[in-house]
């Protein structure tokens, strides 16, 4: 007798093939037996009721290391259906952590304010073991943070030691379980890496099977050459490449940039380089308010940047770089989090409100909220078009992720729905109102393509053998009821999620389970 069956489904197997009508037998937290015809007994029954069975979704980009220590209950992950998870994105992981005081503060400036108390990605992912998780998480390892560890925010090319030493960190990482090396290179430390340090860096991911993943140097104006540095990375190394994001966020290049930079992936990938991308399916970005500042601005970390903004000459000049690259776009970037409450009421108004509301130039308006707010402020960037969102996602090679975090229903503030909405938008919107494409191939660029990317031999797919991650929902109600103006909310349409087997929501309420496992790279 099994533990679980569930029949009467429409079964979404996530290789993209046609669903059929059948049932799902579970046993010890994984499939036994997938079957068409009666149904056998278990210790519970239940019925779909012809509604979609599907994998758990796998979202491939996140940055809940940040947060699950936090919030190990994930309902934002968990409502949605997303039942595995990859953090550490955009060169941002928790690990490694330099034993130096002044860069683990650094560290905890600019990554996020945890305690620390680890130094490597095997010690943190320890850490999350013991808590318990109610989703399946796993991590990539940020070559910023490396770079922070063995460099600090210097801005300076690394020395050949100093490339010894990120390289033994990133060896250690890997053999810790990181499935990936991430870079973020808008994002001081990692922009002060050049394209050489890179490629050096990822060869060492090659005989792990490892891939490189990059939030790349550019995503306007000049997207098209940080497509090229990329791919020559990957050229360069050897290793697979992982373009995070995947989007153009200028509209003087709107509707053209897109359609060279997936010309660029398609030749590369004839040519034999291993191309991938992910793609949140959304208009709007979200980041760092500081994102906004000059690079130059943050050598020598967050104080020192702190510091610059309050000096004023160096201010005079910040302002007058960041509104010359800033014309017409204060008005699209609005405040999504601060961490005062003297700050609350900037939440959900552009830079250009505040700037009028206050009476001083969005430079300033930016730039007192990042002094007052000691950087932790979140900002959400309608920067993207409908036209180029569509174009990318319906590459065979892209897949979903979220760039989201695990979080509470109660969450402060106005964060970006995808933390809470990303793959059910992609099923309502993408799939069933514009047609993109079938429901089967939505569900493989939630599933079965992601868990191929990340090595997942025991995830992804419905089948005997693989682990019950696994998502029941009504394809008619399904929607990503989670908005601009209030996200903390569950999806509608999201009839079961089980994690492991084990029952973690139902109707849209989390059950309280944690059934989560934690994944490491060459042990999954």
């Amino acid at each position: 007798m099994y533990d679980l069956v569930i029949q009467n489904a429409r079964i979404l197997d996530g290789t993209s093939a046609p669903w059929f009508r059948g049932w799902v037998a579970v046993q010890n937290g994984a499939i036994s037996k997938v079957g068409t015809g009666a149904p056998p007994s278990a210790k519970e029954t239940v019925d779909a009721e012809d509604q979609y069975l599907a994998p758990g979704f796998i979202d491939i980009h996140a940055h809940s290391d940040v947060t699950l220590p936090t919030y190990p209950q994930a309902e934002s992950r968990i409502l949605q259906g997303i039942t595995t998870e990859i953090g550490g994105d955009c060169g941002l992981s928790v690990a490694p952590v330099s034993n130096d005081p002044a860069k683990k503060r650094q560290l905890r400036d600019y990554v996020g304010d945890m305690a620390y108390d680890w130094d490597s990605i095997g010690g943190y992912l320890d850490r999350l073991e013991a808590l318990g998780t109610s989703v399946n998480f796993g991590t990539a390892v940020g070559h910023g943070t490396i770079r922070l560890a063995v460099m600090g925010f210097e801005t300076r090319k690394a020395a050949e030691q100093e490339m010894r030493e990120m390289a033994a960190l990133l060896r250690q990482s890997l053999a810790e379980g990181a499935f990936c090396m991430s870079s973020g290179l808008i994002y001081p430390p990692g922009c002060y890496a050049d394209t050489e340090e890179l490629t050096q860096l990822c060869r060492e991911l090659v005989p792990f099977g490892a891939f490189y993943e990059t939030h790349m140097r550019n995503e306007g104006e000049g997207v098209v050459e940080a497509v090229q540095e990329a791919l020559a990375i990957a050229r360069g190394s050897g290793a697979p490449l992982q373009i995070a994001h995947h989007k153009v966020t200028r509209k003087t290049v709107w509707q053209v940039h897109c359609k060279t930079t997936i010309a660029l992936i398609d030749q590369a990938r004839r040519q034999g380089l291993d191309v991938k991308l992910d793609q949140y399916p959304y208009s709007a970005s979200a980041t760092s308010l500081d994102s906004n500042i000059p690079l130059w601005a943050f050598e020598g970390g967050v104080e020192a940047l702190l510091a610059r903004l309050q000096d004023p000459e160096t201010r005079k000049r910040i302002n007058a770089e960041s509104n010359a690259s800033h014309i017409g776009r204060w008005g699209d970037i609005h405040i999504a989090y601060v961490s005062t409450e003297k700050n609350q009421w900037t939440v959900g108004k552009s830079i250009e409100e505040i700037a009028q509301i206050r009476g001083i130039d969005p430079a300033d308006a930016c730039f007192d909220l990042v002094v007052e707010e000691h950087c932790r402020v979140g900002e959400i960037n309608y920067g993207m078009c409908e036209e180029d969102i569509e174009y990318i996602m319906r590459q065979p090679y892209t897949m979903i992720g979220s760039d989201g975090e695990s979080v509470s229903l109660e969450y402060a503030g106005q964060p970006h729905p995808r933390w809470f909405g990303a793959f059910p938008r992609v099923i309502a919107k993408y799939c069933r109102e514009r047609k993109l494409f079938p429901l089967e191939t939505a569900v493989f660029k939630m599933t079965g393509l992601p868990a191929c990317r990340l090595g997942l031999s025991d995830r992804g797919l419905i089948k005997p053998g693989m682990k019950a991650d696994l998502v029941l929902f009504d394809f008619d109600e399904i929607e990503d009821t989670p908005d601009y103006q209030k996200p903390q909310q569950p999806c509608k349409g999201i009839r079961r999620v089980y994690v492991n087997g084990v029952l973690t929501a139902l109707d849209g309420v989390h059950t309280g389970a944690r059934g989560g496992k934690i994944l490491r790279r060459g042990q999954v």
